[in-house]
């Protein structure tokens, strides 16, 4: 057994509590800092420690660059709606990409884009 491990996997499991304790109470960090005796930079720094062991639980991406085929021939709905003048019902944001789906989207648009999303890794 790693004591090591073992002692930083206990420390992340406490920060997250406290940072969960936070987001729960409602109240800004500095605030709730104050009324709970933790140095705002303290907090911080758990927060930042908690971002970066999530991002690199995160699956790598190694098809950057590559593109993903979208067919839509089934689409019997070719109109495009600008997002300036009209607002999205549904917006998916991926990274930098960012799809808007609007009401008049036929279904099986829908349905193909969801089917690109799924391979997207």
């Amino acid at each position: 057994m790693d004591i090591q491990k073992t002692t930083q996997d206990y420390r992340m499991n406490k920060w997250i509590k406290i940072i969960r304790e936070r987001r729960d109470s409602g109240e800004n960090v500095t605030s709730w800092c104050r009324n709970n005796g933790i140095k705002t930079n303290s907090y911080y720094y758990w927060l930042r420690k908690i971002r970066a062991a999530a991002c690199k639980a995160l699956p790598s991406i190694k098809s950057e660059g590559q593109i993903v085929p979208l067919d839509v021939s089934n689409s019997t709905d070719s109109t495009y709606v600008s997002s300036e003048t009209t607002q999205a019902d549904i917006v998916i944001r991926l990274g930098s990409a960012v799809l808007e789906i609007h009401n008049s989207a036929s279904p099986s648009l829908i349905e193909n884009t969801i089917k690109v999303l799924k391979n997207v890794r």
